[in-house]
């Protein structure tokens, strides 16, 4: 049994071995890195059973990303090499004021290669959950319709669909996205989305407002990222909740601090997907994405389940 099924691009990310701007850094470090292989590996560390499906090029670059996630126990079956497009890069600069800037070299890339007539049942069956975000259908041509694709029939077996719409205005415009993924989530159960996204996609309404106006479209349950502020909860004809964000000293990175939060909130969905406390899986997600954002990196600090209580005492 598969808990959760995530699709999507992972990079091979380059950055800074020294604590200067990039264009001053003859020596760059390497890791990996792509929003839904970082919520597998996420949940992979918190005991959950986690298959991770790409494209990927028949390059050393492709085999990086699949022997770190090989290395993560996640389920890499289905990945699919291709000899014809590159795996994708990119590189994170150093930023003393802020997030660090990134530049993406994806386009023409395996990744955008994807079409509909590429998914298969078998990617789903004996598995419960599918998490998608809205990063895959700005990548190609296809990628808009295979990811359509993908989420009806993964529904149509039964599975519950997760899905962040993961905005990059980098890899379209906001009236496109906003199409784009205001006709994707009908077709998914759980929704979570930031703040600014939601208002994005709907306007700038209460909060309240957005997530029945959300659920009124398909999903049965939305967890809005409120960022410092934390993170609101509602499922459909229940109570909502509004829960503070985890007190930290000092935030070094907030990439990847989304992923986190959809892997703690989705660590709980997989215990009981059709049952599970809105609140607990706020909670935990909250939770992963304070961990995150006080160190480098989008999934090297993720916790393992027996250590998750400790590890923000541990930095205060």
């Amino acid at each position: 049994m598969i808990d959760v099924v995530t699709i999507g691009e992972t990079m091979v990310l380059f950055y800074p071995f020294e604590n200067r701007p990039l264009k001053y850094s003859p020596l760059l470090s390497r890791t990996i890195a792509g929003a839904e292989s970082n919520v597998a590996i996420g949940l992979s560390r918190l005991g959950k059973n986690t298959r991770w499906i790409g494209r990927l090029g028949k390059d050393p670059f492709g085999d990086i990303v699949s022997s770190t996630l090989m290395g993560e126990g996640i389920d890499l079956t289905k990945v699919i090499r291709d000899e014809s497009h590159f795996t994708s890069v990119f590189f994170k600069d150093n930023n003393s004021l802020g997030d660090p800037e990134i530049f993406y070299y994806r386009k023409g890339s395996a990744s955008s290669m994807w079409e509909p007539k590429h998914v298969q049942k078998g990617w789903f069956e004996g598995s419960r959950i599918l998490h998608m975000t809205g990063i895959t259908p700005a990548l190609g041509i296809n990628t808009l319709e295979f990811t359509r694709k993908c989420m009806e029939v993964a529904k149509s077996l039964g599975l519950t669909i997760s899905f962040d719409p993961n905005i990059r205005y980098k890899l379209w415009t906001e009236e496109n996205a906003r199409e784009a993924i205001l006709s994707l989530i009908p077709l998914c159960d759980i929704f979570l989305p930031g703040i600014e996204e939601a208002k994005a996609l709907l306007g700038d309404k209460p909060i309240g407002q957005l997530a029945e106006e959300f659920i009124s479209l398909g999903p049965r349950t939305v967890a809005i990222k409120l960022g410092e502020k934390g993170a609101f909860g509602m499922r459909k004809g229940e109570n909502s909740y509004i829960i503070p964000s985890e007190k930290v000293n000092y935030v070094v990175d907030t990439v990847g601090a989304g992923d986190a939060f959809a892997t703690g909130f989705l660590s709980i969905v997989a215990d009981d997907p059709t049952n599970f406390s809105v609140l607990e899986a706020l909670k935990r997600g909250n939770k992963l994405g304070a961990i995150v954002i006080q160190e480098k990196g989008d999934w090297e600090t993720l916790p393992k389940l027996e250590v998750i209580e400790n590890i923000i005492v541990h930095h205060r």
